[in-house]
């Protein structure tokens, strides 16, 4: 990994940059519900947040968000900013995030788009098994449900 380039836990002074990140990747950000709050409650529920800071520009070039639900470690956010990819850095973040899960104990869940065939190939080689065939589902906006 480049030296300029350093793993470590988020704190509450990068989620702008974090956030730009997200955006440029398509991993969510604020109109997903993707905040400051949301983050820091799932960190202190058990979760863990890492991001890949460049040092000299303190730019937010990579994350990985875990959440933990009682039972298992989700994995989200997992990207990389695209003038820093094919460098091996979602490899890492993803390596990291599984030490994490081991340290804990838990099982470790992700999500990842079918086309998206390069974390694919990175999750199978460290691991992860396909599920099957699963539909997703998601009220991001609990106003528009009438009960």
């Amino acid at each position: 990994m480049d030296n300029n380039l350093v793993i470590r836990n988020y704190n509450e002074n990068d989620f702008d940059s974090l956030n730009i990140l997200w955006q440029e990747t398509g991993l969510g950000g604020t109109q997903r519900g993707d905040n400051e709050k949301i983050i820091t409650e799932s960190i202190i529920l058990g979760g863990k947040l890492i991001v890949i800071e460049n040092t000299q520009t303190h730019e937010i070039v990579g994350s990985s968000w875990m959440t933990f639900d009682g039972r298992r470690i989700h994995l989200h956010h997992i990207g990389v900013k695209p003038s820093y990819q094919n460098k091996g850095l979602g490899k890492k973040l993803t390596q990291e995030s599984l030490k994490f899960a081991k340290e804990k104990g838990y099982q470790i869940k992700l999500e990842v788009h079918k086309d998206n065939l390069k974390a694919i190939k990175i999750y199978k080689n460290l691991g992860f098994n396909y599920l099957g065939d699963y539909d997703i589902y998601i009220v991001r906006d609990l106003t528009t449900i009438n009960l």
